[in-house]
């Protein structure tokens, strides 16, 4: 294959894949319980809705789950598609009310300062931005003019200052969650309320107490509930439908449950077409709680891992199963980051002391392989977002391009070839170090350190990658009777 069919060839697998028109995306619909064929509402385009944060706090783990799997959700989906994703921010709400009064601040104030801190946070996770970071605050006049059009067609009722939401008069409450009125058990799932004309309405608006935080509405001062927000704000900014809304699996009840009720006995349309929910971590084999003392938050653990790390132990797991989350995970997840990274620097160096003029001829039975697996990548993450068989197939082409530099006669078109799809990987996990090209001290010890260990186990070919990963960073290594020295190029 000369360096022009090699071109040609390679574009049209490119083609291929950007249009996705084989495999097809199947999604788990927590709606159906069951797979489904992924279609958007607008050929081209998909409309994404994550529920957000509620900034009272740090966020912790368990808000990093969802944080990064709808990440690598949307970067999947953004090379077939126009992705317009929305990740709100409940910037009132009961325990922001309490949180500002023990510490002595206002809500507002409280709001933004956590809302920037889940920026930092998010982005130290390797999240890219959302489109759009809507607030609640911001979008007053419209979840207040959503709850009186509900009053008006007499889905929801005002009752000593608060509206509540008529779930009796919505046949259809329950079908996410697949549970029926008549089961629910009230004063332990559902708060018991004098008030109510039946114990499953939920709040609407609740009516401000002495001191607290309001907005001016027909029902007199006070705010909205939880689960209105939501639907105003998905509703403002993606359509009356939209194509995917997820969250953690202890949303799907009630929270996502009431969003339906009221936005499709508004708009008397299918609020979401695809539903997914991603499962709970644990942390060392226990739930997480805080009674518990287990609950850490990003920003304690990313100073003691590095983010890559983080990712792979979120994605090492399928997201709809239950992630245990330990040290000792942690540690074979960079190992596995460390393993990915090394043989990309060692492909980024061999290409960058190729000989000026070489060909970029390469063995089309070995760019075959290497695209057979590229396919199946794409394939595994078609398959409702399978990102531990995603990484499996990383860890091929790793292992495809350590035996080709091993060679020492590797075609330069193949080695291209498998750094670019690499990077191409990562672009959807997001699981490699970026900026790599200079690493710290500290870090020059640590893997220092660890090829001495590595040679101690007689691990000889472990101590060797690390060796060629350092030499190709410009770290010289000369080994002593009084131990390993190092020194930069």
């Amino acid at each position: 294959m000369n360096s022009r069919e090699y071109a040609e060839h390679f574009s049209q697998k490119k083609e291929l894949v950007a249009n996705m028109s084989n495999p097809e995306i199947q999604i788990y619909n927590t709606m159906s319980r069951a797979k489904e064929t992924f279609k958007p509402l607008t050929p081209g385009k998909v409309t994404m809705y994550v529920c957000g944060p509620t900034v009272y706090d740090l966020i912790h783990i368990g808000n990093a789950r969802p944080l990064i799997f709808f990440d690598v959700v949307r970067r999947f989906l953004s090379r077939m598609y126009e992705v317009t994703y929305v990740v709100n921010f409940t910037d009132v709400d009961d325990k922001l009310i309490r949180r500002a009064e023990e510490t002595g601040s206002t809500v507002p104030e409280l709001a933004e300062q956590n809302i920037a801190d889940f920026l930092k946070d998010a982005q130290s996770l390797k999240v890219q931005p959302a489109t759009l970071h809507p607030r609640v605050t911001e979008n007053m006049d419209e979840i207040i003019a959503f709850i009186n059009e509900l009053v008006e067609r007499d889905f929801a009722y005002e009752s000593g200052g608060d509206v509540y939401f008529r779930t009796a008069k919505f046949p259809d409450y329950g079908k996410l969650s697949h549970q029926h009125l008549d089961e629910l058990q009230y004063g332990k799932r559902i708060d018991v309320d004098e008030r109510k004309e039946n114990p499953q309405d939920f709040v609407l608006w609740k009516a401000a107490k002495p001191g607290e935080i309001y907005w001016t509405s027909p029902w007199g001062e006070g705010r909205p509930g939880w689960h209105i927000e939501c639907s105003t704000m998905a509703r403002k900014y993606l359509g009356d439908t939209i194509d995917i809304h997820g969250g953690g699996m202890d949303l799907t009840f009630p929270h996502h449950e009431c969003e339906i009720a009221q936005s499709e006995a508004l708009t008397g349309k299918p609020f979401a077409n695809y539903w997914l929910h991603n499962a709970f971590i644990n942390m060392n084999n226990e739930k997480m709680s805080k009674s518990l003392g287990n609950v850490v938050n990003v920003r304690e653990l990313v100073s003691r891992n590095s983010p890559e790390s983080i990712r792979y132990l979120m994605l090492s797991t399928h997201y709809r199963n239950p992630l245990n989350f330990t040290d000792e995970g942690l540690k074979q997840a960079q190992n596995g980051v460390e393993r990915i990274a090394n043989c990309k620097a060692n492909l980024e160096h061999v290409l960058k002391n190729v000989p000026a003029g070489s060909a970029e001829d390469a063995d089309s039975g070995a760019l075959e392989r290497v695209e057979a697996i590229r396919n199946e990548f794409y394939a595994k993450m078609a398959d409702d977002f399978n990102t531990p068989d995603a990484i499996t197939a990383m860890f091929e082409l790793v292992n495809e391009a350590n035996g080709a530099m091993a060679s020492g006669a590797a075609p330069v078109g193949l080695l291209r070839r498998m750094e670019e799809i690499l990077q191409e990987m990562d672009s959807i996990l997001g699981i490699l170090p970026e900026g790599n090209d200079e690493l710290l001290d500290e870090e020059v010890e640590r893997l220092i350190q660890e090829r001495t260990e590595a040679r101690k186990a007689r691990n000889f070919a472990r101590a060797d990658e690390i060796r060629d990963t350092l030499v190709s960073l410009g770290i010289i290594l000369e080994d002593t009777p009084q131990g390993v020295r190092w020194k930069r190029k």
